[in-house]
């Protein structure tokens, strides 16, 4: 039930960025749309999971010297990976250049924080 949790918000924190300019979400049908929206949430989560930690461990200096500013870039590094990755898979998302992909990052991880806090609330509650 948290898997699923996990993805529906990463979904919806992936489709606030389909708002901004340079993050392309295309197809047919809203059905089409979503089901394109929790494959690239997937994505995502599977690529935080498994390169997030490596970068983190391999760029450790890049962070205390930036004072984890260099986190931005690799979160936008990251998420033009995933979205590499979904358009191998033949899914309508694209993300056209880099500071589009480093500002949906940043907006992933402010949506995904916000609504992790809230549903962690609501289900304590």
């Amino acid at each position: 039930m948290v898997l699923i949790l996990h993805v529906l918000i990463t979904a919806i924190a992936v489709w606030a960025t389909t708002l901004l300019p340079g993050v392309e979400l295309e197809g047919g049908s809203t059905g089409a749309r979503l089901g394109t929206l929790l494959v690239v949430a997937v994505i995502v989560g599977l690529v935080n999971a498994v390169l997030k930690p490596v970068a983190k461990t391999v760029g450790c200096l890049f962070y205390l010297l930036t004072f984890g500013l260099i986190g931005l870039v690799v979160n936008g590094l990251l998420f033009m990976f995933a979205s590499w990755i979904a358009q191998q898979f033949g899914l309508p998302f694209s993300v056209s250049n880099f500071w589009s992909a480093v500002l949906a990052g940043l907006i992933v991880s402010i949506v995904s924080a916000v609504l992790y806090s809230v549903t962690r609330k609501v289900i304590k509650s």
